[in-house]
């Protein structure tokens, strides 16, 4: 079954850290272009942040730029998004997408989402 799975979101206080995953079955992410993406609730879905297949370029968003950090291991067929430094407005369901390209920050032409891990950052 070709599948993206998130997982590692939860409840953090303000200034915490999560390590979100985007693990994939059934596909290789090595070929693709991996983009995160967030929802929070009454707001659009923002782009989040990307990683390229071909050389493994990161590019951010201004407003993670500093605090989150994007990286693959392909051995594993995960991407994970390292997130410091939380901030309540960083409150938001959590999607990664795989597809074929990065343009900044964004991935473009996804194929395959996951189905989201929520990330709820209070005190």
């Amino acid at each position: 079954q070709v599948q993206l799975v998130e997982s590692g979101g939860g409840l953090v206080q303000p200034g915490g850290s999560l390590r979100l995953s985007c693990a994939a079955s059934g596909f290789t992410l090595d070929y693709y272009a991996i983009g995160w993406f967030r929802q929070a609730p009454g707001k659009e879905r923002e782009e989040v942040s990307c990683i390229s297949s071909t050389d493994g370029s990161t590019y951010y968003t201004y407003f993670v730029k500093g605090r989150f950090t994007i990286s693959r291991d392909n051995a594993k067929n995960t991407v994970y998004l390292q997130m410091n430094n939380l901030k309540p407005e960083d409150t938001a369901v959590y999607y990664c997408a795989a597809g074929n390209y990065c343009s900044g920050y964004v991935s473009y032409d996804n194929k395959y989402w996951g189905q989201g891990t929520q990330v709820t950052v209070s005190s």
